[in-house]
């Protein structure tokens, strides 16, 4: 197994950079480059949920990201140490968003690219989301993990 962990500043050109760092990262696996692009997708809704709703947008704090590979098969965790969500079945409804300036649609996009999705938050405490994706592996609608 081949482990990577990145630690930035909650700002939101750092969005671009996860972006860069994770598709380096897993373009050791035989991913094609419309995965890529999806797996690009995830980050960056993950990460500028992180800064935007975790954070607030205080640019003080800090975003990890955790990723790993191993066979065909990756990982991704991205940490906050925010806010953390109220009520994540609500959060996970399409179209729902505590800002009334956005789409709602990144916990979607997140769960339709990857094989697996899973979030835990604590108000007060922050939020962790984990995703999961096979190289190779036919795009199906995803559940979220309980």
């Amino acid at each position: 197994m081949n482990k990577a962990v990145l630690e930035f500043s909650s700002r939101a050109e750092n969005v671009a950079f996860a972006r860069v760092a994770v598709a380096a990262f897993v373009s050791q696996v035989d991913f094609t480059l419309p995965d890529l692009e999806e797996i690009k997708v995830v980050v960056s809704e993950a990460v500028s949920n992180a800064i935007i709703h975790g954070y607030e947008n205080n640019p003080d704090q800090v975003v990890r990201l955790e990723m790993s590979i191993a066979d065909e098969y990756m990982e991704l965790v991205v940490i906050d140490r925010g806010k953390g969500i109220e009520d994540i079945q609500k959060a996970l409804e399409p179209a729902f968003s505590t800002d009334p300036e956005r789409m709602g649609l990144g916990f979607s996009f997140m769960q339709s690219f990857m094989d697996k999705f899973k979030v835990q938050s604590k108000p007060g405490q922050g939020t962790r989301v984990k995703m999961s994706r096979r190289a190779g592996a036919p795009r199906r609608a995803v559940v979220p993990e309980q």
